[in-house]
């Protein structure tokens, strides 16, 4: 019998990768990405919000950096995290100590935990976050000093951050889990062929493989607003 084709997720990276290594069946969402923020927001927040894209705030004087400076930094702080993830602990003497997130595996495949790989997961997690954070936060303040449209602009991604950051730290925060059962998927079927030559430490590296695709799919999620805060000062 010919199986169901699996319909065609036009989605970030990110979760065509999930819905792959869990051999979901993603369909398209009904409601436009407005609509699905909106139901995010508290009263409190469309309050916050609103005052933000009301009111005039004042030009941020004393903020101006060098022409180029921000696309420079992004420039450098994407470079490093990805580096980091790619290359792990040999990337760079210059990384800061909590990238440091090497696997150390041991000698018997079937011995391998999940728990030490999601440690390593969690603490790339912790420093794109707390890169891109202070990057944004760089970002905002150049924009803020351009003009008073640009300065509420600031003020409304500034009010974004605070609103979606904890539903975005829950979400992501699923991933690992996801990836944890995509390593005991490949360690169960690397125990049935046990006995074949070429079969050891080969779904190690594969299932490494996999990681960093999904660590590099979420650093692009991640940079997003960046990349907004970017398009945006290049219009001035």
């Amino acid at each position: 019998m010919q199986g169901l084709k699996r319909t065609a997720l036009s989605g970030p990276a990110l979760v065509r990768l999930l819905a792959h290594f869990a051999d979901l069946d993603i369909h398209e969402p009904a409601q436009s990405l407005s609509d699905r923020l909106s139901q995010w927001l508290g009263w409190t927040d469309a309050i916050a919000l609103s005052t933000a894209l009301a009111s005039d705030p004042p030009v941020v004087s004393g903020a101006r950096s060098a022409e180029g400076g921000e696309e420079a930094a992004g420039a450098r702080t994407r470079e490093r995290l990805v580096k980091v993830i790619t290359h792990g602990e040999n990337s760079d003497k210059g990384m800061r100590g909590r990238h440091r997130a090497a696997v150390q595996a041991p000698a018997d495949d079937l011995q391998i935990d999940y728990a030490i790989f999601r440690q390593q997961y969690l603490a790339l997690q912790q420093a794109m976050e707390s890169d891109i954070g202070e990057l944004r936060g760089r970002l905002r303040a150049a924009v803020a000093s351009k003009s008073t449209d640009m300065a509420r602009l600031a003020v409304v991604d500034a009010v974004m951050e605070q609103t979606f950051a904890a539903r975005e730290r829950s979400l992501l925060a699923q991933v690992p889990v996801l990836l944890g059962r995509h390593f005991e998927h490949r360690k169960r079927a690397h125990a049935q062929n046990a006995d074949a030559p070429s079969a050891s430490g080969t779904w190690i590296a594969a299932f490494r493989k996999d990681m960093q695709n999904v660590l590099l799919a979420e650093l692009e999620v991640r940079f997003q607003p960046v990349e907004g805060l970017l398009a945006a000062l290049r219009t001035q």
